[in-house]
């Protein structure tokens, strides 16, 4: 039955952030059919930081009135909620309103609210809910949230969204205008292939990933040969206890928690460092932990995605594709390699932090440097762009997965804040990288058939 709970906790685990992420990969079939046009991806942007809302709501219930909600009753509102969201989302995504004399995507721009609240409540309450799971069980759950992100890359990509072809402009000559600018010059012209599907079965699909999510759910709260894997209910009063009472010391009378997924020596009973938690880590330790959990979560869900088609397009489509479909394939691979190679060391945490933040310095720059970075027409520069968006993260998303593991030995209240965290570390990402963006337009595009550019 452990085989059954891995795979029921990496199915829950899909369910955290699979609509939002199948939104953003399906970007490309749907901006053409819209009023908001490429201002879409600007919308969902502040759209999804209003939904911090939810994880706002959820922790300070946990600060002020500790043990007064369960998170179970929230996660069957919120997954029903993505379900029914992403239904509706396949047959209203096009309906359009004049709202202030302007034609708008109400039904789409309401229904993304809805999934992105689904999605950051996630963070604060799918990680307490797997303290009632021992602990090797946390890291099925990472491996199932970064395939959050690699599925719907993989069926956008079967899909065929976003695929060009460049045809040259001449041969459309008698066609359309584009040969008043185009056709004298033998340029090419880029194509966007017909998908092999539609969005709304797309959107159907992510309703079926989150029907999953739910039975998965609903699997690990009720049935018999799961139950048996369930710590006992105790172990989650004591922590309730602890954290009304603020006391860092384990209660001597309870029962023997489960030995964390991370081998530690048996040591005798040491008073707290602090009172975060068991008192394990200094206040500085915490600090250092938290500031390194916002910056990775800054960087992988907000800073560098936002410059990925500025970094990537330059060197071509298969280049972008490559780097988006293998980067979203690392985040699940990081975690498999969590899972046999743990260690929970703060200076291997910081120097992978370092390494990872360095080959997102790499991208940022290739992004600045948009449409004409280094090695542009050399295959060395295509392969460079694509291993250092695989590098960076993987590297980083190990990082996110030991500090979940560190934190969920500290207790329910600990991953109740690393998720806030999560949280709070890719809204300040996404604002600092907005008006960067969309109104500053710093960054430029690369055209995927023409790159023009000094040799």
């Amino acid at each position: 039955m452990a085989l059954l709970t891995h795979v029921l906790a990496c199915l829950f685990g899909i369910g955290s952030w699979v609509a939002i992420n199948g939104m953003w990969v399906e970007l490309p079939l749907v901006v053409p059919e819209i009023p908001e046009g490429w201002y879409l991806p600007s919308y969902l942007t502040v759209i999804i930081q209003l939904a911090n809302i939810g994880p706002l709501f959820i922790t300070l219930m946990h600060r002020f009135k500790p043990g007064a909600l369960d998170e179970r009753p929230v996660i069957y509102t919120i997954v029903v909620m993505g379900v029914v969201a992403t239904f509706l989302l396949a047959f209203l995504w096009k309906h359009t309103l004049v709202v202030g004399g302007a034609v708008h995507s109400v039904a789409l721009l309401s229904l993304s609210f809805l999934l992105s609240v689904v999605d950051c409540t996630s963070s604060v309450t799918f990680l307490p809910f797997m303290m009632r799971l021992p602990p090797q069980y946390l890291t099925s759950y990472f491996v199932g949230e970064g395939l959050s992100g690699l599925i719907p890359a993989l069926v956008a990509l079967i899909q065929g969204v976003g695929m060009v072809q460049c045809k040259n402009a001449t041969a459309n000559a008698n066609v359309s205008m584009e040969n008043s600018t185009w056709g004298s010059s033998g340029e090419l012209v880029a194509h966007y292939e017909q998908a092999n599907f539609s969005a709304q079965v797309f959107f159907l699909f992510l309703s079926v990933m989150m029907i999953v999510c739910l039975g998965a759910f609903l699997i690990l709260n009720h049935l018999p040969a799961v139950a048996k894997e369930r710590k006992c209910e105790r172990y989650l009063d004591d922590a309730t206890h602890r954290e009304k009472a603020g006391v860092g010391l384990a209660l001597q009378n309870s029962a023997p928690e489960q030995k964390p997924m991370l081998d530690s020596s048996e040591s005798p009973v040491k008073e707290p460092r602090s009172s975060f938690g068991k008192g394990t880590f200094s206040s500085a330790q915490l600090v250092f932990i938290f500031v390194v959990l916002a910056w990775v979560n800054a960087l992988t869900n907000a800073v560098l995605p936002s410059v990925q088609s500025y970094s990537c397009l330059p060197y071509g489509n298969q280049a972008y594709h490559l780097a988006t479909t293998m980067a979203a394939a690392a985040n699940p691979v990081a975690c498999f390699i969590a899972m046999f190679v743990p260690n929970r060391s703060l200076v291997l945490m910081a120097v992978l932090t370092v390494t990872g933040t360095g080959f997102g310095a790499y991208i940022m720059a290739m992004a600045a440097l948009s449409p004409c970075p280094l090695l542009v027409y050399h295959d060395m520069g295509a392969a460079l762009v694509v291993i250092t968006w695989v590098v960076f993260v993987l590297t980083l998303s190990y990082v996110k997965v030991i500090i979940g593991v560190i934190l969920r030995d500290e207790g329910h209240s600990a991953l109740i804040w690393c998720g806030a965290v999560v949280q709070l570390g890719s809204m300040l990402g996404a604002m600092s990288m907005f008006p960067l963006v969309s109104i500053y337009e710093l960054f430029k595009s690369g055209d995927p058939c023409n790159t023009k550019c000094p040799k």
